[in-house]
């Protein structure tokens, strides 16, 4: 947030990601900021002064260095770039669906359905907002791939509470009543383990 090249504080840098790197990253806490802000400052990749505020209150802010610089751009052009890592609540509840019941799964769905929906109205604002400084051109680019993406997840959970009644239908084939539970057959997934893995290793 500092290569914006903004002199901010840390009240600052966490305000700011609530409106932009939350809907794609992350939204560290203020003691994440803050302890953070302290870390780059002794490692020579920014500096601090504090600068008088509103109603006669002081308040510390940071500059990125021309250190601090160089290292975040070696980061953006040459560090490994972390795959993205799928963990979804709603999915682990819906895996472990034969502990509940459908009704109640389909509720949590449609639950979720009207958060990513309030989800996908904020990235919308936050991204036309960000239309008015051309210096965040690459950021809001970012903020409306999240929007197309909140867009994906809600139709992905309609279509996953269609589907629920297929699985409730195949589950109670198999043998489920009222409070039972037809159990696979002992160490299958084991045979599953292997044959998907010799799959993969032939791709």
């Amino acid at each position: 947030m500092l290569a914006y090249e903004e002199e901010v504080s840390g009240y600052d840098i966490k305000k700011w990601a609530d409106w932009s790197l939350r809907h794609y990253y992350w939204s560290p806490s203020f003691s994440q900021v803050y302890s953070e802000l302290k870390r780059i400052e002794k490692q020579g990749y920014a500096v601090s002064r504090m600068m008088n505020g509103d109603g006669g209150r002081t308040r510390r802010v940071y500059k990125i260095t021309d250190a601090g610089r160089r290292a975040v751009r070696i980061w953006e052009l040459d560090a490994p770039v972390d795959p993205p890592m799928l963990k979804h609540g709603v999915l682990l509840r819906v895996a472990f669906g034969h502990l509940g019941n459908p009704q109640r799964l389909k509720e949590m769905l449609r639950e979720h359905v009207e958060r990513v929906d309030a989800m996908q109205h904020r990235v919308a604002v936050d991204a036309a907002a960000a239309a008015a400084e051309p210096a965040w051109a690459y950021g809001r680019i970012a903020m409306r791939w999240a929007e197309r993406y909140y867009a994906s997840e809600r139709e992905l959970a309609l279509i996953l509470i269609d589907e629920i009644d297929e699985a409730d239908r195949v589950f109670t084939a198999g043998g489920a009543s009222g409070e039972g539970f037809p159990g696979p057959r002992p160490g299958h997934w084991r045979e599953v383990e292997r044959e998907t893995q010799g799959r993969r290793q032939g791709e």
